[in-house]
């Protein structure tokens, strides 16, 4: 089979890795023709280009595939992706993310050439204004003519686009966004010595947040339960994983709270780093305000933590409540403290949330399962 992915670009994030994946599955366990057309992996979050020129399968950087809005640039980046497809041929074009999902789309049109799109997490959706909400949806209606297949990352994500009417619920698959297992099953590098780097010590009960350092992700509620949390628990340490342009803010804030001596900020971190951060946590907090269905929430449950999140995106999917976590209304304080101290408090809680959630979702999100079922949906798509 030849396949061509388009993404806009090569951040480090979950979307990125999933493709990542993805596409060196199908080149190495496969043995597919795999193209990956990318825009250049600009940002402060971190580039996996360096990863992808290393696997052996054809890499394209098209600069004029860009993230923002720029009507000249984008005609551009589509006028040079439809001759990339009529160069490449591919049986089938598999889009990622927002902007390459509409100008690849329109291309793969142009080109004659069946795609399939992956809803890593809806073009639209909570924090957005008004106007840039319904643009948003307008276009993913247009584009979705052009497309024979969708691939959600959460059945949440699907029942978005159903309820806005971009597409019947028939065209939609959910596949889960697999990843590396086997690192979190066996972390790389003990619990204690990742701990000591981290200025942690083995008696502290760890809360981990791995997140871009940036809005929506919603640190600023973890923020406002540390003070209580600390409170009736002294022994808690919270550790941020992740780095952006919100880092000083958050810092001047726990300070002013007095809190510093119960805060860790990793920085940004490569994704081989993750397994062992998590490994180092007894507890995964997400408070994102928006979401597909973050990985961390299936990584630490694999790694054998209990997660508390809001309920957004798939998390409820993963996260059920009183089996594998805490599943918390978006936005909300007062339960987000409840359960945090419920769980400091509760080792024996802890553990056996840990253990069904690691039982439960360990072979539905490796990778490997992830890529056989995308190239059944390919199949379709051709067909």
């Amino acid at each position: 089979m030849r396949v061509a992915h388009i993404i806009t670009r090569l951040i480090i994030g979950g979307a990125q890795e999933n493709t990542l994946h993805n596409v060196e599955d199908q080149h190495r366990l496969f043995g597919d023709e795999v193209t990956l057309i990318t825009g250049p992996g600009l940002g402060p979050e971190g580039s996996l280009e360096e990863r992808a020129r290393g696997g052996g399968y054809d890499l394209r950087i098209v600069p004029e595939l860009v993230r923002s809005i720029r009507p000249w640039t984008d005609w551009r980046a589509y006028r040079r992706l439809t001759a990339l497809l009529r160069e490449i041929r591919p049986d089938v074009v598999h889009t990622h993310s927002s902007k390459a999902g509409i100008v690849g789309r329109a291309a793969a049109e142009a080109a004659g050439i069946p795609c399939v799109h992956t809803v890593h997490g809806a073009a639209f959706h909570y924090g957005q204004r008004w106007a840039a909400y319904r643009a948003y949806v307008a276009a993913e209606r247009w584009a979705a003519r052009r497309t024979a297949r969708f691939i959600s990352v959460a059945d949440a994500m699907t029942d978005e686009y159903v309820r806005e009417g971009v597409a019947p619920r028939d065209k939609f698959t959910t596949v889960y966004s697999g990843f590396d297992v086997e690192p979190f099953l066996h972390p790389p590098r003990g619990r204690d010595e990742v701990r000591g780097e981290l200025g942690i010590g083995p008696g502290e009960i760890v809360i981990g947040k791995i997140a871009r350092l940036f809005h929506l992700k919603g640190h600023e509620f973890v923020l406002a339960a540390a003070r209580r949390v600390v409170d009736a628990c002294p022994e808690v340490r919270f550790l941020f994983v992740g780095d952006g342009l919100l880092r000083g803010k958050y810092e001047d804030e726990i300070a002013a709270m007095g809190l510093s001596r119960h805060f860790a900020f990793s920085g940004l971190v490569p994704p081989t780093r993750i397994p062992e951060l998590v490994g180092a946590m007894d507890i995964v907090v997400h408070t994102s305000q928006w979401e597909g269905l973050a990985r961390v929430l299936p990584q630490g449950l694999i790694a054998g933590k209990p997660v508390v999140t809001y309920d957004v995106g798939g998390a409820r999917e993963v996260v059920i409540p009183g089996e594998t976590g805490f599943l918390l209304p978006r936005d909300s304080v007062d339960p987000l403290v409840e359960a945090l101290v419920t769980l400091v408090r509760d080792p024996e809680m802890r553990k056996r949330m840990g253990e069904a959630g690691r039982a439960r979702f360990t072979d539905q999100f490796r990778h490997e399962s992830m890529t056989r079922r995308i190239r059944e949906v390919y199949a379709a798509a051709m067909r």
